[in-house]
C-alpha cells in the first residue's frame, strides 16, 4: 500500500481507502456483522487505514457495523464520516443543518463509531446557503476545538461547485471530496482540482468505479434488484453507461488488467487526488481494489 498526505491535515492515509454505502443497505444487500469484519480485517491485511461513512447509510448503520468492527484497533484508523441528512427508510432522507441537529448527529456518530473522536467530519452534500451559515461555522470549529473533530472536510455535493471549494480555507475545511471517475471528469473540467492544489486541500475521490460500472462486469440488459439504488436510474441511462464502459475497456485498459483496478489507479494518476474511496461488498474486492495502489500504468 502507498500512503499520502492528506492536505493540511498532516494525516496519512493510504492511496485506496473503503467506501461504505453499501453497508448502509441501499446497494441491493444487508451485511452481517461477520461479514463486515471479514471486511475490514481484509483491509487491515491490505495496508488500508481510510474508512469512509456517513450519518445516512442507513440510520448510523453502517457507522455501527464500522464501530464493532475496529474497536480493538481503533487508532490504526483514519475515520471520516459525514452530517446534514437524516435517514427515514431505504432512499428517503432529509436535509438537517441546524446547529442543533448537528450536534446530535455528531454525539449518535461518534456513538455508532464506539470512539471519542472523528478524524475527518465532513458535510454532506450542502446546498450553499447551509454551508455558509454562519453559526454552524461556529459550532463545527467548537467540536473541533473540544477534540471531538480532528479535522473538517466537505463532501461537495456538485462537481462543479468552486464555490465552496474556493472558501475551503477561510471556513476551515482541509480536506474535499467529490465524484470523480473515467466516466466523470467534472473536477477537472470545472478548475475545482486547480483550487485543491492551490490551497493545499486533501481530495477523497468517491464513486471512482462510476457505482460499480467500471468494473466492467456488466451488460446494457443487466437488472438490478428492487432495493440497489442503480435501479432507480433509467434502463436507458444504464445501458449507455455500459456501452461506454465497453469502449473504454477495448481501447484503453490493458488486457493484462483487470479493469476495476485501472479505474482506481487512473484516478489516482491524478497529483490532486489523495486517496480513492471505492465500496465493496467482499474481502476479494478489497484485495483487487487494494492491489490499485501498486499500479504504474501510462495513460498518457
Amino acid at each position: 500500500m502507498k500512503y499520502r498526505v492528506l492536505g493540511s491535515t498532516g494525516l496519512q492515509v493510504s492511496a485506496v481507502g473503503i467506501g461504505t454505502w453499501q453497508l448502509g443497505g441501499e446497494w441491493g444487500q444487508n451485511f452481517t456483522q461477520t461479514e463486515v469484519d471479514a471486511i475490514i480485517g481484509e483491509a487491515r491485511e491490505q495496508g488500508i487505514n481510510l474508512i469512509d461513512t456517513a450519518e445516512c447509510y442507513g440510520d448510523h448503520l453502517s457507522e455501527k457495523l464500522i464501530g464493532r468492527a475496529i474497536a480493538h484497533d481503533r487508532g490504526k484508523w483514519i475515520v471520516a464520516t459525514k452530517f446534514g441528512h437524516k435517514f427515514h427508510g431505504l432512499h428517503n432522507r432529509t436535509g438537517h443543518s441546524s446547529p442543533k441537529e448537528i450536534l446530535t448527529q455528531l454525539e449518535d456518530s461518534l456513538k455508532a463509531l464506539r470512539t471519542d473522536f472523528v478524524d475527518l467530519y465532513q458535510y454532506h452534500s450542502m446546498e450553499d446557503s447551509e454551508f455558509f451559515r454562519e453559526d454552524l461555522i461556529a459550532t463545527l470549529h467548537q467540536a473541533r476545538d473540544s477534540g471531538k473533530i480532528r479535522h473538517l472536510g466537505n463532501a461537495v455535493g456538485s462537481n462543479r461547485n468552486r464555490k465552496q471549494v474556493k472558501a475551503s480555507k477561510e471556513m476551515g475545511v482541509e480536506a474535499i471530496q467529490v465524484v470523480y471517475n473515467r466516466l466523470d471528469r467534472g473536477p477537472e473540467e470545472s478548475g475545482i482540482f486547480t483550487v485543491c492544489r492551490d490551497q493545499n486541500l486533501g481530495v477523497l475521490a468517491r464513486v471512482p468505479l462510476a457505482s460499480g460500472f467500471l468494473s466492467g462486469k456488466y451488460r446494457p440488459d443487466h437488472s438490478f434488484s428492487t432495493d440497489d439504488v442503480r435501479a432507480r436510474w433509467s434502463q436507458d441511462s444504464r445501458a449507455a453507461r455500459v456501452k461506454e464502459v465497453l469502449e473504454i475497456q477495448r481501447e484503453e485498459v490493458p488486457q493484462d488488467i483487470p479493469m476495476a483496478q485501472w479505474a482506481l489507479a487512473w484516478c489516482l494518476r491524478v497529483p490532486e487526488v489523495t486517496s480513492v474511496i471505492p465500496g465493496c461488498r467482499s474481502p476479494s474486492q478489497v484485495v483487487s481494489n487494494a492491489a490499485a495502489a501498486k499500479l504504474s500504468l501510462d495513460f498518457s
